[in-house]
């Protein structure tokens, strides 16, 4: 009776040891995946220019966009674009409905609880931006005026730490919509990157707004699901061979209006 039950709980213990096991073995097949199935599912914004965007001829285009594609040609398969928003981008990625996230992703420790990250791929940096007549040179001209924010975004939680407690914040669910309130007044200032804020002023040159304060440098990313090393370095590898060889460069030039700068690797 007592090898029955000592053989019962080895049984169990190693019925243990696979099931741990076996996910994380599971997970970095996603490479082979790839190549087997001969396409990638890339997550990207629709509606987040310059990053991602629909163009004139109602494809999607922008610096991610154009990332994305380098990473499927390397790959040697279809890209298969995803649209995805800031609330979402994560989750879908856990849930296998994309590869990779190339969508203006941000690093910070919470998500690095959850998520791998590449090395950089493009600049990106987060300021408040206002009308030329509001007069904004420090963090303490911010009271009793009001702003808008993405939710959940680096911007949002840098905001929150050095904002006075008089700011209003007004936080949406997606960029576009955040955009969208500043340019139609519902709130006086905007929390973004540079580079949407300066194609949101292109299209709506009668909002006469300025960059008033530096949030935070923050540079761009690639998701990749935790435990599928295989993927993270072969991505890594194509983005530094992009990097060393100028495309990163052509790409930030041609949809952002500045270089690179210098990316962490």
């Amino acid at each position: 009776m007592k090898f029955k039950a000592l053989s019962t709980l080895a049984g169990l213990f190693a019925s243990a040891v696979l099931i741990v096991a076996t996910p994380a073995h599971a997970a970095d097949e996603s490479l082979s995946t790839v190549l087997a199935k001969k396409s990638i599912a890339l997550g990207v914004a629709s509606d987040f220019p310059p990053y991602g965007y629909m163009g004139a001829d109602f494809k999607l285009t922008g610096v991610d966009v154009a990332t994305a594609q380098l990473i499927a040609d390397k790959l040697g398969v279809k890209a298969e674009f995803v649209p995805v928003s800031t609330p979402n981008r994560i989750p879908y990625l856990q849930t296998k409905k994309i590869d990779l996230i190339v969508s203006a992703l941000g690093k910070n420790p919470e998500r690095e609880k959850v998520i791998d990250f590449t090395v950089a791929y493009a600049p990106f940096f987060q300021a408040v931006f206002g009308p030329k007549a509001l007069s904004i040179k420090s963090f303490d001209d911010l009271a009793g005026k009001s702003i808008a924010v993405t939710r959940g975004t680096i911007q949002d939680d840098v905001l929150q730490k050095v904002a006075p407690p008089t700011l209003k914040i007004q936080r949406f669910e997606d960029d576009a919509t955040t955009v969208a309130a500043f340019i139609s007044q519902q709130t006086q200032l905007l929390a973004t990157g540079a580079a949407v804020a300066a194609a949101a002023v292109q299209k709506n040159p009668q909002v006469q707004a300025e960059y008033k304060l530096l949030l935070k440098d923050s540079p761009n990313f690639i998701g990749v699901r935790k435990g599928e090393t295989a993927l993270l370095n072969k991505v890594n590898e194509i983005l530094r061979a992009a990097k060393a060889d100028g495309t990163l460069e052509q790409y930030s030039q041609k949809w952002l209006g500045r270089g690179t700068g210098v990316l962490p690797d």
